[in-house]
């Protein structure tokens, strides 16, 4: 979404204003963002509107951020990885296969 010159994020705040922008677009409703250390995936989600991030995340390229980020907020409105989840994953990312081998590789 964001076009910035830096490949990492700057920032807590940076990383959660971008998660606000893909939520936006689309029509995720978000109550809280917290990004802390997780030690066995990149990021979790709750039905009630509550997202958490794997600290990690900040010092990786912003285009995984980006995929973890939409890959989260999809299970909103589909709690698995069905045909319709990856096709949603599709629409709005149409590289997020290359960027899910980039992050599996971390």
């Amino acid at each position: 979404m964001t076009k910035s010159k830096t490949k990492t994020w700057e920032s807590k705040k940076e990383f959660k204003e971008e998660a606000y922008l893909y939520a936006d677009k689309i029509k995720v409703k978000i109550k809280q963002i917290s990004i802390r250390p997780m030690t066995r995936k990149w990021a979790s989600c709750s039905n009630s509107g509550y997202l958490s991030f794997n600290l990690e995340l900040l010092g990786m390229d912003k285009s995984l951020g980006e995929y973890v980020i939409l890959h989260e907020l999809l299970h909103f409105f589909v709690p698995n990885h069905n045909k319709l989840w990856r096709s949603l994953m599709e629409a709005h990312m149409p590289d997020h296969e290359e960027r899910k081998e980039r992050l599996n590789k971390k």
